[in-house]
């Protein structure tokens, strides 16, 4: 379990990295109380304190660690697993600081449509892989014979076509490879008790080839299914990722919202009910320059998650309720969704916090 929070200045050798407010501490002691016990044996905890008391037990038990980006984390490993619940159609966007949702929706559906071009997000408002696709990342990986823009076989190419030799981010790869997606949405619907429901990002033959090797980079999904006295009840869906490369101050709290997100989309296409997400954690690290922003965010007191609506927006279509579509229907049904589909309903975080993406 993640360990109390120490009120002693934490320091590095430079005295840099104080240990969080008194108020803060209070709210990270409190998150850590509450959550002695991963499974939330408490229905009153408010699930973002989990966040909130492991942002604070890296700042101050986090060990000086250094990193291809130059900058300098405090790091922990392998800390307690994050559980959200995602019933009632809740999702958990955290409410301490503001996460993009617009951004996220369009980053998931990026990967979702196996799309490998920044320019696709780019041209959308969302800028977060301008970075690392842009023609200086590019070179100092020794991909100088990529176009800028062109992330190579990350995510979305892993998830639909692992396996197939990349070429380029204009190619067309219709057919090649394994489409783990499809599989997925396949086994959910034809096998729901397979233990093999799987998605994984992490191809080490294509590591070289890649912008950014996966951070979050593999997942698996567990149906509940409804009791024999229910017959006519959805079956529920759950899914646990494994990150092994955690940024906890400006990737989790996107990521957390991305999974849960794209729980909630293929539970609405298979005819399942979201249920669960869990997120494990490998090297949980705080970036040297996000530690004083945190501090701010640590003062703060969550909200209530916001809810997602989908049924609202296609209960004409009923897309949720046709059991007898065709797994190639679903991920069409997947593949077609658009943010203006979507409805969040009671978002009000409290003020943006300004963190660098170190690249």
């Amino acid at each position: 379990m993640l360990g109390p929070v120490s009120s002693d200045p934490q320091t590095s050798p430079s005295g840099a990295l104080d240990s969080p407010s008194s108020t803060s501490v209070t709210v990270a002691t409190m998150a850590s109380s509450l959550f002695t016990n991963p499974y939330l044996p408490s229905p009153i905890a408010h699930e973002e304190l989990q966040y909130i008391s492991l942002v604070s037990t890296i700042i101050s038990h986090g060990t000086l660690r250094t990193d291809r980006t130059g900058t300098g984390t405090l790091a922990i490993f392998a800390p307690p697993a994050l559980r959200f619940s995602l019933a009632n159609g809740t999702l958990p966007a955290l409410t301490t600081k503001r996460v993009p949702l617009r951004a996220v929706f369009e980053e998931l559906m990026f990967f979702i449509r196996g799309q490998t071009d920044a320019r696709a997000l780019s041209d959308k408002g969302v800028k977060i892989w301008d970075g690392n696709g842009s023609r200086a990342a590019l070179d100092r990986l020794g991909l100088t014979h990529r176009r800028e823009g062109d992330l190579g076989p990350v995510y979305g190419f892993q998830w639909r076509h692992f396996g197939a030799t990349y070429t380029d981010a204009d190619a067309d790869y219709t057919g090649q490879g394994v489409d783990q997606l499809l599989e997925v949405i396949r086994l959910i619907k034809e096998n729901p008790t397979d233990r093999r429901i799987i998605l994984s990002a992490w191809n080490p033959a294509d590591m070289k080839l890649m912008a950014l090797p996966p951070c979050h980079m593999f997942c698996q999904f567990f149906v509940t299914l409804a009791p024999p006295t229910q017959p006519d009840a959805k079956p529920l869906l759950s899914c646990q990722l494994y990150q092994r490369s955690a940024d906890i101050g400006l990737g989790v709290p996107f990521n957390i919202t991305s999974y849960a997100l794209l729980t909630h989309l293929i539970a609405h296409v298979t005819g399942t009910t979201a249920h669960e997400f869990i997120h494990v954690l490998g090297d949980a690290h705080v970036y040297a320059d996000h530690v004083e922003p945190l501090k701010v965010q640590l003062e703060r007191i969550p909200t209530p998650f916001p809810i997602l609506d989908i049924e609202s927006h296609e209960k004409d279509v009923g897309r949720s309720e046709d059991r007898t579509r065709t797994p190639e229907q679903c991920l069409k049904d997947l593949e077609a969704f658009e943010w203006d589909m979507i409805k969040v309903v009671g978002y009000n975080p409290q003020g943006k916090i300004a963190m660098k993406m170190s690249v």
